[in-house]
This record gives C-alpha cells, sequence and structure tokens, in this order.
C-alpha cells in the first residue's frame, strides 16, 4: 500500500488491551518511520501510553460521551486519517475507524450480525477470542497493511519519572534489593487472599529483600494497602497513589522481582524485562497472560492449563479441573473470591521466586 502519511488507531477498551497494542503501533512505526501517528482511547486510560515514542498524539473520548462532545469528535476525525486501525471489535471502535480514515481496517468478531462491519471497512480481521494471545490478536492487523511484526510490549519514562521514583523510595534503589508486590485488583474475582501475601513478606524480608507495595488512586484500593503494609515487615514501602505509569514502569524496571495478579501492573513489569510472577485463577491464560520481554515468536506464550515459565514471567496458576473457568468469580460476579486463586499457598510463589533466580549465589 502507498506510505500514509497520518495513522490512526482505535484502541477503546480497557487499559491493559490499550498497553497490548503497542507492538502494533511499533510495528506501524518501523513500516512507517516519517508517519504520524494518533491513538483514540478512552479518557482514563492514556497514561499507559505517555511517552512512547512510537506516538505523535493521544486522543481521548468518554465511556458515555455527551451528544456534543461526540459531534466534536466525529468532526475532528473525519477523513483525517490516510489509515485508520480498530484494535477494538465494538461498534464504536468500527465506526471511529470507517469515519476516520480513508482506509480503515479492523478486527471484528464472527458471525453474521457483524457483517454490517465487514461492508464499511475496507479489510478485516477475525478476531480469536479463546486461543490467541492478545498481542498476535492484534499484529495481525500489521499483516493485512504489509508492516512487519513487532513483539515488544512498550513503556516510557523520563528523567524526571525517575527522580520522583526515587523521591518515594526511602532507600538506595541502586544497592538495596527490591522486590514489588501488588495485592489489590480492580476486580476481587483475581485477588490472592490476604495471609498469602503476609507469608511472602515474611520471606522476602528474610532473604534480605526490601518489600514495596503499589496499587492505583482509588480511595479504598489505597486504604487496603495501607492496611495490608501496616501488617508487613517494618520498612514496607507503599508507593499506591503516588506513581502515574511512567514512574511504576521505571521502579518495576530496577526491582529484583513483581509478584501481582491478572492486571495492568503485571503486564508492565513483563515488559521491562523484571522477573515476573503472575498469579493466574479463573482469567485465560493464552489470551492475557503477560507478554514476556523479548518474546518474539508467532507461537501462543502460554498453554491453557498449568504453571508456565516463559522468559522472565512465572505465570503460575490456580489448581481445579475448572481452571481456568473465564467466569468472574465463584459466585459470577466480580466482588467474588475465586477459590483457585485463594487456595495458592505462598510456598507456590516462593518456589516460582527461586525457579526465576532473582536471588545472587
Amino acid at each position: 500500500m502507498k506510505a500514509p502519511r497520518r495513522i490512526l488507531v482505535v484502541a477503546t477498551l480497557r487499559i491493559g488491551d490499550v498497553l497490548l497494542t503497542t507492538p502494533l503501533i511499533r510495528s506501524l512505526r518501523r513500516a512507517w518511520p516519517q508517519a504520524n501517528i494518533s491513538v483514540l482511547v478512552f479518557a482514563g486510560t492514556e497514561g499507559i501510553l505517555q511517552n512512547n515514542p512510537d506516538i505523535d498524539d493521544i486522543i481521548t473520548v468518554s465511556r458515555r460521551p455527551t451528544f456534543f462532545e461526540h459531534l466534536q469528535l466525529l468532526l475532528r476525525l473525519w477523513r483525517s486519517y490516510d489509515l485508520a486501525i480498530s484494535t477494538m471489535t465494538n461498534d464504536r471502535a468500527t465506526l471511529y475507524a470507517r469515519i476516520g480514515g480513508k482506509q480503515a481496517i479492523g478486527a471484528i468478531d464472527a458471525g453474521a450480525k457483524h457483517q454490517w462491519k465487514r461492508r464499511m471497512l475496507s479489510q478485516h480481521s477475525e478476531t480469536e477470542i479463546v486461543n490467541t494471545h492478545t498481542v498476535l490478536n492484534y499484529l495481525r492487523l500489521a499483516d493485512m497493511v504489509g508492516a512487519q511484526r513487532c513483539y515488544e510490549v512498550i513503556v516510557g519514562w523520563r528523567d524526571e519519572h525517575i527522580a520522583t521514583v526515587r523521591a518515594a523510595i526511602p532507600f538506595d534503589m541502586e544497592v538495596r534489593p527490591y522486590v514489588v508486590l501488588h495485592a489489590f485488583p480492580m476486580y476481587v474475582y483475581k485477588a490472592w487472599k490476604k495471609e498469602a501475601w503476609l507469608e511472602l513478606a515474611t520471606w522476602l524480608e528474610e532473604k534480605g529483600m526490601h518489600i514495596v507495595l503499589t496499587g492505583g488512586n482509588d480511595p479504598a484500593e489505597k486504604a487496603n494497602v495501607k492496611a495490608l503494609q501496616e501488617l508487613m515487615p517494618v520498612g514496607t514501602v507503599n508507593v499506591a497513589g503516588l506513581l502515574d505509569f511512567s514512574e511504576v514502569a521505571y521502579l518495576l524496571s530496577e526491582a529484583r522481582a513483581y509478584v501481582g495478579p491478572d492486571t495492568v501492573v503485571t503486564h508492565l513489569a513483563a515488559a521491562v524485562g523484571t522477573p515476573t510472577v503472575a498469579l493466574f485463577g479463573p482469567s485465560n491464560p493464552v489470551k492475557w497472560g503477560p507478554w514476556p520481554k523479548g518474546y518474539d515468536n508467532d507461537e501462543e506464550p502460554y498453554r491453557m492449563v498449568g504453571t508456565q515459565h516463559v522468559g522472565n514471567v512465572v505465570l503460575l496458576q490456580g489448581e481445579g479441573d475448572c481452571v481456568p473457568c473465564m467466569e468472574e468469580g465463584c459466585d459470577h460476579h466480580v466482588a467474588s473470591l475465586s477459590a483457585c486463586l485463594q487456595k495458592i499457598p505462598s510456598s507456590r510463589v516462593v518456589a516460582a521466586l527461586n525457579e526465576l533466580l532473582i536471588f545472587p549465589k
């Protein structure tokens, strides 16, 4: 195809999905280094793309925009791009790509009811929703425009982010080893039990590791992290709500290891190369496993069942004939617990950390 001068990537979904579009965006940047690349995301998710060197402009839209907000966006997009790519299969994302791009390609779901999207798009790729990793699903779109696949999940930071992190950590990060723990995912059904976190923290302290707790800016989450901190070894550092994603990425890049559930911070840890233990229960590891640093293969990194070590990641899966059920907790709602995760003993995480060789001999 003729080299596009302006490219729009539509990634209007959850923040983890947005991060996992970055291999596609890098593929486009390398194919057309002189192009201007914009990314359209939901307001509140744009922070994960800040300081990404492949992106020239980030456009945000509310999840539920008013009529006038939507009209303003559509007028801004109208045929402004030589190429628009929708990574999401939902109706809005497809329409944004069609309205914004002189040529529009996108992902769609299988089925007759999506026939109208096939007619609207110049080209389309049917998304495989169970047995294909999200990164590889997005990279199919790079194939459609003749861009060579790049597999790296991209995060970036600047000197000021480094300074902010070092000011927030009350010890010399370059001298004293530390492990980052992310105990509270957005949804309860992805959570590990408090007692196991405390056992893990005690073991890490005995091994000479400092402990740093991360968390979001939600008041309830910050309160939960603070309550956990007070039960952990003296000197445990709590940076919940204090750092943006670029700063968290830098913090992770200097850590000896990271442990966390199926959440965006776990994807960040894997992306920057930190030895990562990802706690998985009901979630589909084939589709959502953290993409390991340096993994540049078209084969799926993970299989559906079992604990697995791929590159810098140990994906530690809970046990049970129902795992992964791909449900939102045992009671089928996001505030319910998942027994497969709750039953994981801290000894399995200890074994995974030892497997990752995080401790000097």
